[in-house]
């Protein structure tokens, strides 16, 4: 069997396919398009706000991803054979999205009905945090609570999200965000 491939910096292959790339290798391919997707979304925003204003620009950007959230629930849990009704399948798919490897975040699962999802570091907000308009207060306390309810009810409508903790942070070493996602029974 042929040694898979770290990089492509050998010739050109005709037959490349990213099969041939090595596990590390596919993992740094992922993680660089999570970053990716996540700057097509900030310049996307940005474009927006910048021709018809902030509060158009939060209202595309609230309908385009009530429904990319619910393609991508279906997406990842159809592709990795994700299913159930409880808080931890939800948890699964989170830990599972792309979206993740752009993050740091921690999952304390207290039981198959309860977890805390706590982001230490978020991109998005730092970028919000530098830009210093307070758009953060709109994208963090409107969006970010609508999306992660989508996210939770596409498995269950029975599991509540509360934000524990969201910005403004009292400082760059806070937390972003956090947040618990309850199964009522």
């Amino acid at each position: 069997m042929k040694e898979l491939m770290v990089d492509y910096s050998s010739s050109f292959d005709p037959n490349f396919s990213h099969e041939k790339l090595a596990q590390q290798t596919l993992t740094r391919l992922l993680r660089a398009t999570a970053e990716y997707m996540r700057r097509i979304d900030g310049h996307w925003y940005l474009s927006v706000m910048e021709k018809w204003g902030n509060d158009e620009a939060l209202d595309c950007d609230i309908k385009v991803w009530e429904r990319l959230v619910i393609y991508e629930m279906k997406m990842l849990s159809s592709l990795l054979n994700i299913h159930g009704d409880d808080v931890v399948t939800v948890m699964k798919v989170l830990q599972a999205s792309p979206w993740t490897l752009t993050y740091a975040c921690d999952i304390d699962v207290r039981s198959n009905d309860c977890a805390i999802v706590t982001y230490r570091n978020c991109p998005t907000l730092l970028a919000l945090e530098n830009e210093g308009k307070g758009r953060e207060g709109l994208i963090c306390q409107e969006l970010e609570p609508k999306l992660m309810g989508i996210i939770a009810h596409y498995f269950n409508p029975n599991i509540r999200v509360t934000p524990l903790k969201l910005p403004p942070r009292d400082g760059s070493g806070d937390i972003c965000c956090q947040w618990e996602f309850m199964l009522e029974r």
